[in-house]
């Protein structure tokens, strides 16, 4: 409520609480952005001077076309990501960075096929669409996203294959599962899941982190005023 009466600028929660009673009254109150569709979210995880940007990690379960009343699409699956993917770029550039999106399945380039692997790919067509000043490719298995022999091997000419370094999940599975296997085996710090399509910076705390996290976090969200 101080935030959407202007006598704050910005929301930091979630240390004791979960992700979902940080997000429930955001939507209430403070509602999304003139122009988003959802509220999605991003980590930002950093090694040294190495820095990523991951989607979305924590709040959007999975990707399902949205009806109206008499049963007609009013937002498609893949238009949802594609937002994802803008909206994660976005904030990577917000810390400095030059992103380069991959959209991530189990496929690249066509070398698998399903629903999920559709999913990625025409989310990928709307995102360039959306947004033809970002570098954005897909679909695109991890190993082809990060290493440039790979990448090119499998993705021949693609500006983001084998250099990528914002990565898009096709569901908040992969994306919690992706960020923790990289902050607790590959030693990156994570940051977030830092809140996107809000009317004001809101933003979320794991109940695992600790004081720095928080500390860190708080500096994040008054920056993004």
């Amino acid at each position: 409520m101080l935030v959407k009466m202007g006598k704050a600028d910005s929301l930091l929660g979630g240390a004791t609480y979960s992700t979902a009673d940080t997000v429930r009254p955001a939507l209430q109150i403070v509602k999304t952005r003139k122009g988003a569709n959802l509220v999605s979210s991003c980590m930002i995880m950093v090694r040294g001077d190495e820095m990523l940007a991951m989607g979305d990690c924590a709040i959007n379960i999975s990707y399902e076309d949205k009806k109206d009343k008499e049963g007609n699409v009013v937002l498609t699956a893949a238009q949802q990501l594609a937002e994802v993917a803008v909206e994660t770029a976005r904030t990577a550039q917000k810390f400095g960075m030059d992103p380069k999106v991959a959209m991530l399945s189990y496929s690249t380039h066509g070398s698998g096929k399903g629903p999920v692997v559709d999913l990625s790919r025409e989310a990928t067509a709307i995102a360039k669409e959306k947004a033809p000043d970002l570098k954005i490719d897909g679909e695109m298995q991890f190993d082809a996203a990060v290493s440039p022999v790979v990448g090119q091997l499998k993705f021949p000419g693609s500006p983001v294959a084998g250099y990528a370094n914002t990565f898009i999940f096709p569901d908040i599975e992969a994306g919690n599962i992706g960020y923790k296997i990289a902050q607790r085996l590959g030693g990156f710090a994570a940051f977030g899941p830092i809140l996107q399509g809000l009317n004001a910076p809101i933003n979320d705390l794991s109940r695992g982190c600790d004081a720095e996290e928080v500390y860190q976090m708080a500096i994040i969200t008054a920056a993004m005023k």
